[in-house]
């Protein structure tokens, strides 16, 4: 199963918003180990900084970004969102019912 890992990179110019590719098993999240393999794949040599936070730290402190962070895990889920203004759309182009007689 696929697993998309959104984080973002602290440069000193400000924050940049990158996205990763993961390969688990079905029900899985990502591990440690598996996201510093991806980060060093992405030439990203960092260390777990915070766990709970899910931030890496560089390894060497000369790296031009301070830390990343993931922000989030797409696992392909179809997320079920109500959209009001396709609703509203469609209200008005549906014949309305027969008032009473």
């Amino acid at each position: 199963m696929e697993c998309i890992v959104h984080f973002e990179v602290q440069h000193s110019e400000g924050p940049k918003q990158l996205r990763g590719l993961l390969f688990l098993d079905k029900g899985s999240k990502p591990s440690e180990s598996q996201l510093i393999e991806m980060f060093k794949d992405m030439k990203f040599d960092v260390n777990m900084g915070n766990r709970e936070k899910l931030i890496f730290k560089p390894v060497n402190p000369r790296e031009d970004y301070s830390e990343i962070r993931v922000t989030e895990f797409d696992m392909g889920d179809e997320e079920v969102k109500e959209d009001r203004e396709l609703k509203s759309i469609i209200g008005n182009l549906l014949p309305r019912k027969p008032t009473g007689i």
